[in-house]
């Protein structure tokens, strides 16, 4: 209990020592059209403001040239400041309340000039949009210092409620600000997590499909493996050992590729066979049935694709014809496939029709299915790119025909 104490008052007045002491970090200037023209009228109508406060000066108080262009220029300058150093500019606004009342003639009203008012209302209100409550309560409690010194009761209270009123108002700026930026920022991690979340979830499902083609690849070695003694005749003792040996392990890591499925598998996962390319004749005809205007020229080798390809050239090509059809509906799709040297290319193209995409929505750019079929491509050894052409958006992959060993 000991250490609650200070920490309190440590607490407490850490606003009050940064309000009077702690150094500034200029903020960054504010841009745009509308400041680049706000900026010279403004310092326009500050020396305005600045001739109209030192002929008044000289009208009313009996002070030399040199100490009303100091007060003059000490009034108007926080307004300058506050733009990017709001508490050095309120800093010196404050030391003005107590220079800038020098010589005031008893009957008027208030002992500052009616520009310095302004300006120092300004710099509060400034000061309270971009600082924080504690420090903004410090600052107007300070500034209610030399009003009740220097004016009439009446009038103290008269302005001690509109500086309150000031810097209540900024403050409440101030909170709503704050409180969309945490919500952006909220929103955009919860977004972040989310494409996480949704890349993780489309290389599990590559995985499980991946798996089924290994499988039946470990399964082939197995059974050849079993069967090479009898289909092969005569072998020596050990060649019959290393073959019993390799379908052994074949077989144990078959078990072992189950196992992870059991891991990868979510509970509804289709226990289906893996589609290849051959079935994306039956995709376009599908798609046609659900209204997208599907044109196909399809030119494959006449060796057939590695299963690996084939699967990777379907899921690519279905998840195009879907993003068509949800971003494009009722514009022209077509598809082309040729088979070229040792690679296979595959281009996507539909007319837009849902709006200029802007490379994070509009087209499932960004989104987990465009990193799927990437994924796939590049898992491969291919390349994958997608990106508006024009008034079309195409989505262009190339696969190659001998699947990439390991290194």
């Amino acid at each position: 209990m000991e250490t609650i104490g200070p920490v309190t008052r440590r607490n407490a007045t850490g606003p009050l020592r940064r309000l009077f002491w702690s150094p500034e970090t200029p903020r960054p200037a504010l841009r745009g059209r509308f400041w680049s023209y706000a900026y010279p009228l403004g310092l326009l109508a500050l020396c305005g403001l600045g001739l109209a406060m030192g002929t008044n000066l000289n009208d009313t108080r009996d002070l030399i040239v040199i100490v009303i262009v100091i007060m003059t220029i000490g009034a108007l300058l926080p307004v300058v400041l506050t733009l990017r150093r709001p508490l050095l500019a309120w800093r010196l606004a404050f030391v003005m309340l107590f220079v800038g009342s020098l010589e005031a003639p008893p009957k008027e009203s208030w002992p500052w000039n009616v520009v310095q008012i302004l300006a120092f209302l300004l710099v509060l209100g400034r000061l309270a949009v971009v600082e924080n409550s504690s420090l903004t309560i410090w600052a107007t409690a300070a500034s209610l210092v030399p009003v009740f010194i220097y004016t009439s009761r009446a009038n103290a209270w008269g302005a001690a409620l509109l500086l309150v009123a000031i810097a209540a108002l900024g403050d409440i700026v101030h909170r709503r600000r704050r409180t969309k930026a945490l919500l952006a920022e909220s929103e955009e991690l919860t977004e972040l997590e989310r494409a996480k979340r949704a890349v993780l979830e489309e290389r599990a499902r590559i995985a499980r499909e991946m798996h089924d083609v290994v499988a039946h690849h470990m399964s082939m070695i197995a059974v050849r493996a079993e069967t090479a003694p009898y289909r092969l005749g005569d072998l020596p003792d050990p060649a019959r050992d290393e073959l019993a040996t390799i379908a052994v392990a074949a077989r144990e890591a078959l078990t072992d590729m189950r196992r992870l499925l059991g891991v990868l598998r979510s509970e509804d996962a289709p226990l289906t066979p893996q589609p290849g390319f051959a079935q994306v004749d039956d995709l376009i005809e599908t798609a046609r049935g659900a209204g997208l205007d599907v044109a196909a020229d399809l030119v494959l080798p006449a060796a057939a694709l590695p299963q690996t390809v084939s699967l990777a050239a379907y899921r690519i090509v279905q998840e195009a014809l879907a993003n068509a059809a949800r971003h494009a509906p009722g514009g022209p799709v077509t598809v082309v496939a040729r088979a070229a040297d040792d690679r296979l290319e595959l281009t996507v193209r539909n007319r837009r029709t849902a709006g200029p995409v802007d490379g994070v929505s509009g087209h499932g750019v960004g989104g987990h299915g465009l990193s799927g079929m990437r994924e796939r491509a590049e898992l491969l050894g291919g390349t994958l790119a997608a990106a508006p052409d024009g008034e079309d958006f195409l989505v262009h992959a190339e696969l190659p025909l001998r699947e990439a060993t390991p290194e």
